[in-house]
């Protein structure tokens, strides 16, 4: 089999060149590799990362550079569905790392019956720096980034979703491309539809890839809140496609409120309850993610890096929800 390996950035020029310096140690055979490179119209030196791979490495089947006009990752992932060539079609993140058997044991879960495979993806720091590695322990920790199974499983199974999957042609001739009216939450509405036409998603756990945790609390809280944002707007598209657990920061933050709201008015025993209950958790779970690390002062400050994630999510939530009436889900 063959496959295209498809990988959307915008300005990653940073982290491109790690990214494809790993593509070329691959040991699966190149001659049935095909690269897929699509700029979602960055700013910096991308776009150059980009050509200078596809002019200096003539081993692979193709490499093929391509611009995403619309800049959103399901017009990018929909740009890639328009020009792939090969049986298979692999998706990794622009910001992340991969091991040099990731295709070949991809090629083999999917060789052996399975229609899209992935496996597990933990994180990694940009930089070695103390405070870099206490945004890594917020976000590998269950408290801050949920339950996804694709973090932290260590058993073969089927799954809902997962990240850097590969996908066998048939599965997208079935299930049509992604859904343009989503801004962040495109990967959980395609994975709904493509178990919807009867396919399953095969969790690995011998497939690894890495993600880079942002760099800094104000990126990650950027993050946190598009993707509450989203998860609300999805509801308007495809409301089987989200969890209950994707509004639990919600949940957090409307209580926040109705507490506040009752402390004002003389009852201030919910808010005492949340707050001592939400105290209580948030230290367990630091001491947790602390636990085996090299101990530095800084990580004192988790149990509040937690609280502004949490907030940030739930927050954006609010947005969402605030403007779902007035959204109008169109597809172009």
């Amino acid at each position: 089999m063959t496959v295209t390996v498809c990988i959307i950035a915008y300005n990653e020029e940073r982290t491109l060149p790690r990214l494809l310096a790993d593509l070329k140690k691959q040991d699966y055979p190149p001659e049935k590799t095909e690269i897929l490179l699509i700029d979602s119209g960055s700013d910096d030196a991308t776009m150059q990362v980009m050509r200078a791979f596809a002019r200096e490495n003539p081993q692979y089947l193709r490499v093929t550079v391509a611009e995403n006009k619309k800049r959103t990752l399901a017009a990018g992932w929909n740009v890639a569905l328009g020009l792939f060539q090969e049986d298979v079609i692999l998706r990794i993140d622009a910001h992340a790392r991969v091991p040099a058997d990731f295709l070949r044991k991809n090629m083999e879960c999917l060789e052996g019956g399975e229609y899209v495979s992935g496996g597990p993806r933990p994180n990694l720091p940009e930089r070695d720096t103390p405070w870099q590695r206490l945004l890594l322990m917020a976000e590998c920790s269950m408290f801050g980034s949920g339950i996804a199974q694709f973090r932290r499983e260590n058993k073969k199974k089927y799954v809902k979703t997962m990240f850097h999957p590969a996908y066998r042609r048939e599965v997208f001739e079935k299930a049509g491309k992604y859904d343009e009216r989503l801004g962040r939450t495109e990967d959980n509405e395609m994975n709904y539809r493509i178990r919807q036409c009867g396919f399953r998603l095969c969790y690995d756990p011998s497939i690894h890839s890495w993600q880079y945790t942002r760099s800094t609390l104000g990126g990650m809280m950027k993050q946190k809140y598009g993707n509450g944002y989203w998860v609300v707007l999805t509801l308007k598209v495809c409301p089987r496609c989200m969890s209950i657990y994707h509004f639990v920061p919600l949940f957090f933050v409307l209580a926040v409120l109705g507490s506040t709201v009752m402390a004002a008015m003389g009852k201030g025993w919910p808010a005492k309850m949340l707050w001592g209950a939400y105290g209580l958790a948030a230290t367990a779970m630091s001491v947790l993610a602390v636990r085996g690390e090299e101990k530095h002062p800084s990580q004192i400050l988790l149990p509040g890096i937690f609280l502004l994630l949490h907030g940030s999510y739930g927050i954006g939530s609010m947005a969402g929800l605030l403007k779902l009436p007035f959204w109008r889900a169109r597809q172009d």
